[in-house]
């Protein structure tokens, strides 16, 4: 506790200055006020039991914040209020001796109450009703035993006052730096956590834990969003680079080489898949009628409308590259959707886009194995490398549009803006050049695979 008396220097008589300096404060009190203290206060000390009771029961029934935590333990209350009390009240006694004790204990009192989250407003209050207390208690005694000697008091108010303020100053600060200290420790166990969510590392028994860490259903529905930008925020912050439909819940966590979130989902809007019209037949892509695709019309793939309505809303800076994991049961499968989110990212177009899995799993498969994927560009589409480049484009251009219209020559003569007779052409010198036909299922397959590995692999 502070010296709450200072030492007092007589003004020494004399003629004045020539320059006099601004003159400073000075209290009042002197060595008859000072003996008048120290024995109010030695009188304090000796009923320093019946203090503390009176100063728990205060707490009791002008605080609610402690009013819980004394009937959660009224003896750990008890004990701290009276180690406080016999500490500040000795230092009204002897400063230097219990000045830094007095400090200490305050510091203490701080850094506990932050820890068990009692506001820092209440403790401030219990230190001021304290300091109240026992302020009256020595008015009332010297009053009581000695009533000549009450004016003398006077002059030493403002330094008990003051004292007070200094261990509120006190208190505040263990508070906050603990209350610093916690967040940061919680911050850091909430990334540490998400990061072994993420890596697949969490062990089963942790994710109770993690889920009320976190605020995350342990059981609940969950994707996987990776996202690649040209400008990475620092590593070691989970900041958001792009800006999520409103309304979106999502857990942000920094990778080596992507910004993942982790998505819980509601449940809510899954589209149920959808079977090809019967009767879908296979046509001839260099039949003069080639409006059929090979292998009849697609299925819808099957898909999460939430999912989609994310990938619709989500807003992302130029250039971006977005993967969307597939859809998974739990926390204990976050790691899974990670990694599918992960090979999403790579089945995006270099030049940036959104790539849901689900929607794109052949080029997936491309990208899960990049090797068998360059190899089969080269075996299926490297007859084309002996053309000349612009002629080899032409005809690789031709077949990605003939594809991306579902086999009509029609609509890809339409993108292409050329006849659809030109198109027929073009896919016929393709058959000739590689042997592949495009009627035959399995060549269809490989042409298309092919395709996806020279546009995802190349370089």
């Amino acid at each position: 506790m502070p010296q709450v008396v200072r030492s007092r220097v007589r003004a020494l008589h004399g003629p004045p200055p020539v320059a006099p300096m601004p003159r400073r404060f000075r209290s009042l009190a002197d060595r008859e006020a000072v003996a008048v203290l120290h024995r109010a206060a030695r009188v304090l000390m000796e009923a320093l039991p019946e203090l503390t009771d009176r100063l728990v029961e205060a707490l009791r029934e002008q605080e609610p914040a402690y009013r819980s935590a004394i009937e959660a333990d009224a003896a750990e209350i008890w004990q701290e209020v009276h180690h406080s009390l016999r500490h500040n009240v000795g230092s009204l006694i002897q400063p230097r001796e219990f000045r830094e004790a007095a400090h200490r204990t305050s510091r203490r009192i701080g850094e506990v109450r932050a820890e068990q989250g009692l506001p820092l407003d209440a403790v401030l209050h219990a230190f001021r009703m304290g300091g109240a207390m026992v302020w009256q208690d020595l008015v009332d005694d010297t009053a009581r035993r000695h009533p000549e000697d009450i004016r003398l008091l006077v002059h030493v108010a403002a330094d008990v006052w003051n004292f007070v303020d200094e261990h509120c100053g006190v208190v505040a600060d263990a508070y906050r730096q603990t209350e610093r200290k916690l967040a940061w420790r919680r911050e850091n166990r909430q990334r540490l956590m998400t990061a072994a969510l993420l890596d697949g590392t969490a062990q089963i028994a942790e994710l109770p834990d993690a889920a009320a860490m976190l605020g995350l259903p342990e059981h609940g529905r969950y994707a996987v969003l990776a996202v690649s930008t040209a400008r990475r925020a620092p590593h070691g912050t989970a900041q958001p680079p792009m800006t999520l439909p409103a309304g979106t819940d999502a857990l942000w966590h920094p990778g080596p080489d992507a910004e993942f979130a982790i998505l819980p989902l509601t449940g809510e809007g899954v589209t149920e898949p959808v079977a090809p019209p019967a009767g879908a037949g296979a046509g001839s892509a260099a039949d003069e009628g080639g409006d059929t695709q090979p292998g009849g019309p697609a299925g819808a793939v099957d898909g999460d409308a939430e999912l989609a309505a994310l990938a619709a809303g989500l807003s992302a800076p130029p250039g971006s590259r977005v993967g969307i994991s597939s859809v998974v049961d739990g926390l204990a499968a976050v790691g899974d959707a990670r990694r599918l989110a992960e090979t999403a990212l790579r089945a995006c177009p270099a030049g940036g886009g959104v790539v849901l899995l689900d929607e794109q799993l052949p080029a997936a498969l491309v990208v899960s194995s990049p090797g068998l994927g360059s190899s089969l560009a080269a075996r299926v589409l490297g007859p084309l490398d002996r053309l000349d480049p612009a002629d080899r484009d032409v005809i690789i251009e031709t077949l990605t549009a003939w594809l991306d219209s579902d086999g009509s020559a029609q609509r890809a003569g339409a993108r292409l803006y050329c006849h659809r007779n030109t198109v027929l052409n073009r896919l016929r010198r393709f058959e000739q050049l590689t042997g592949r036909c495009l009627t035959r299922p399995s060549d269809a397959v490989e042409v298309s695979l092919a395709l996806t590995a020279r546009r995802l692999l190349a370089g």
